[in-house]
């Protein structure tokens, strides 16, 4: 079955927009008639984004980007209707007593300060729009501990319980919700698993339907859950 979204008239703030599931997620708002804004780290030049959409570079672990990319957004396009936070990455391999400290910070700042600062100063413009949003990328493994990735767990269970802390602080003005990725299907992951069942793991396609779902209409009654998308993963 087909599903299509309405986002005619909305600003939607994508943040690791530059990343394949970035990328995927910006395409399917493109898709829905939403304005985009992406935001990203990396170089424009090294960015390839849908014609129409605004690129904003910027480090998301600094508060003053932060502020200054938000309050841009809202000065070029009105308002923000929606937040998504993509940027995030993976580390691990080592156990508690040898993972690095600056391990533990890099993954945090990633992780988990990105997406308090864009909620942070979001949150006031979001609660101005009559369709507010937020949706984070939390993972499977911050629901358990593990071997070898304990910091990445962590710094994404945060996410999960900030998630859910903006959804009971912003009840009946603004959702928030989060997504529960195991492994998904990028060519940086088959290049690490190459013997992998790559068939088995969601494309960064169908994750961005289920974020445009949670951002939509049709989820006004979904806030403060994490919502699983590692299908057979």
């Amino acid at each position: 079955m087909s599903v299509t979204y309405d986002f005619e008239g909305q600003a939607v703030l994508v943040t690791g927009a530059g990343g394949a599931l970035g990328g995927g997620v910006v395409e399917a708002f493109v898709d829905g008639g939403a304005t985009v804004a992406a935001a990203d780290i990396v170089d424009p030049d090294d960015v390839d984004l849908p014609d129409g959409v605004t690129y904003y570079q910027g480090d998301f672990t600094d508060e003053d980007d932060v502020a200054e990319t938000v309050e841009a957004v809202v000065e070029t396009h009105g308002g923000v209707d929606a937040l998504v936070n993509i940027a995030g990455t993976w580390q691990g391999g080592t156990p508690v007593d040898e993972t690095d400290v600056e391990t533990f910070d890099f993954l945090f700042d990633v992780n988990l300060k990105t997406m308090f600062l864009a909620s942070k100063h979001a949150l006031p413009h979001l609660r101005e729009s009559a369709a507010g949003a937020v949706v984070s990328v939390s993972a499977r493994s911050s629901l358990e501990g593990g071997e070898g990735d304990s910091v990445y767990r962590a710094s994404k269970a945060g996410v999960r319980l900030i998630t859910e802390s903006i959804a009971e602080e912003n009840r009946g003005e603004v959702r928030a919700n989060a997504i529960m990725p195991s492994v998904i299907d990028t060519p940086a992951n088959r290049e690490m698993m190459p013997d992998a069942d790559h068939d088995s793991w969601p494309t960064p396609q169908e994750i961005a339907e289920v974020i445009c779902f949670l951002c939509s209409d049709a989820s006004g009654v979904t806030s403060g859950a994490a919502v699983p998308v590692y299908g057979e993963a």
